[in-house]
């Protein structure tokens, strides 16, 4: 690509740039994508309350199948410009579907399988990444001919979804307490239940909205300075911080180095990063298996702990492996249970916390905060840790280490379970260290609403699924 942006120059002005202005160029087309993804996630709040969760991703099919065709044609056109442009086009496409997928699907799940379906789209992610992996092989599409293709098919999943995604109902919960429309909200409820009786979901979704009304709908500012939702807030900037600085970009980033200091041949390498994708998606769907019945804590306890475990012995391992002949397998190992650590916490479960912490009147906004944490601090680790690198060298995985500590600490001490639980229970579980108190009534009604839970009634049976 870099060969084809000083191709494109030369055949304009007639002579070649520099190599400094060709990083420029370069620099530009990789880092616009997490900027263009924090733009999308300001745009998350206006548009899901505007034209529903189901809407919106329809919509967002625009800023991935047209930045695919730009970029699929870039060769034809004699134009790297479109490439740059696109990037930043398509990273508003992510920064969109990774905030409003999750929320969209946690809306509909029931409670006892929320956690599972809520952990799916960071499993597609990861098979997305594995393809994009197994499709970037050389002799496939990662070459001077085929790396124009590599880029146009990115539109592909969005073309199916645009077909696709007609034929699914909108949210039951927007559909009843944004829009008002029970009998819509109940026959998507019945559909998505398969049977009948779905009275029990539309009196929790009413009893929700009666707990919030003084709350009203609520932008980010008030967001911000709503004191009943501090510790959500706090929780939420935290785990989508910790995700991204925990060093999951520089471990992939160094990866390549580590493997051929082990001894890997420069051909053989690729195969081995394909490798370490497949470990990825296969540990995340472990993930989707065990996040209801072991909980969203534990989960992100364990997580974030491997990976501080193994940052401080991939440390190590790098120091001596020009010393110690073994060292360099060790930091193989290192790099695998990082990414194993990181599948199964770190990576998914934030997204299923923001869901489950707040409520209707809250969750755009909240996913809007949590959206620009996660992208602002993705653009800040492309930014430097280059310069971490040349300034430390080895030890910036000690750095990273620390981040990871931190934020388990802060889940141990800060962050509840919330697995098997309403929206409203879960919003009564922060109520105490918010120094409020859920009104009494609707604790009450609560109570009464949830003396046939969900797990129990026929409409969802679990050995059946």
């Amino acid at each position: 690509m870099k060969d084809f942006y000083n191709e494109t120059i030369i055949y304009r002005s007639g002579s070649s740039i520099s190599n400094s202005f060709l990083s420029l160029l370069w620099s530009l087309t990789v880092s616009l994508y997490p900027l263009g993804g924090l733009i999308g996630s300001l745009m998350v709040g206006p548009l899901v309350n505007k034209i529903g969760r189901k809407g919106t991703l329809l919509f967002n099919n625009i800023f991935s199948i047209i930045p695919a065709i730009l970029m699929g044609t870039s060769v034809l056109s004699k134009s790297f410009e479109v490439i740059i442009a696109s990037r930043l086009v398509i990273g508003i496409c992510a920064g969109l579907s990774s905030n409003v997928v999750p929320m969209y699907l946690g809306e509909m799940s029931p409670k006892n399988l929320r956690g599972g379906i809520g952990v799916m789209p960071q499993l597609m992610i990861t098979i997305g990444i594995l393809m994009a992996q197994i499709f970037g092989i050389r002799f496939i599409l990662g070459n001077t001919e085929g790396w124009p293709i590599l880029l146009g098919i990115t539109g592909i999943p969005a073309v199916f979804e645009l077909l696709s995604l007609p034929f699914f109902p909108e949210s039951p919960r927007y559909t009843l307490l944004h829009k008002g429309k029970e009998g819509k909200a109940k026959k998507a409820l019945q559909r998505l239940r398969a049977c009948e009786d779905v009275d029990d979901e539309i009196e929790e979704m009413y009893l929700e909205d009666q707990s919030e009304k003084s709350e009203g709908q609520l932008s980010v500012k008030n967001l911000c300075s709503f004191r009943p939702l501090r510790w959500q807030l706090i929780c939420i900037i935290a785990l989508n911080m910790g995700q991204q600085l925990s060093g999951i970009n520089a471990v992939y980033y160094y990866a390549d180095s580590i493997y051929l200091s082990a001894g890997v041949e420069a051909n053989t390498v690729q195969y081995v990063t394909v490798a370490t994708g497949a470990v990825n998606v296969v540990m995340t769907l472990a993930a989707v298996f065990i996040v209801d019945s072991w909980g969203r804590r534990i989960l992100l306890l364990v997580g974030f702990g491997t990976c501080c475990i193994s940052c401080v012995v991939l440390t190590i391992a790098l120091i001596f492996q020009e010393t110690v002949s073994w060292m360099p397998y060790l930091s193989i190992a290192c790099i695998i249970t990082y990414v194993i650590g990181h599948a199964i916490g770190p990576s998914p479960i934030p997204y299923v916390i923001t869901t489950e912490m707040f409520r209707q009147a809250s969750r755009p906004s909240a996913f809007m905060v949590a959206g620009s944490v996660h992208w602002l601090s993705n653009f800040i680790v492309g930014l430097i840790f280059e310069f971490l690198m040349q300034g430390l060298g080895s030890y910036c995985f000690i750095l990273f280490a620390c981040i990871c500590l931190a934020t388990f600490i802060f889940i141990y001490i800060v962050v509840p379970e919330t697995k098997g639980k309403t929206f409203l229970e879960v919003s009564q579980l922060m109520a105490k260290r918010n120094g409020i108190e859920e009104r009494p009534e609707f604790q009450d009604l609560n109570t009464t609403l949830h003396e046939t839970p969900l797990e129990k009634n026929d409409c969802i049976n679990l050995k059946q699924l």
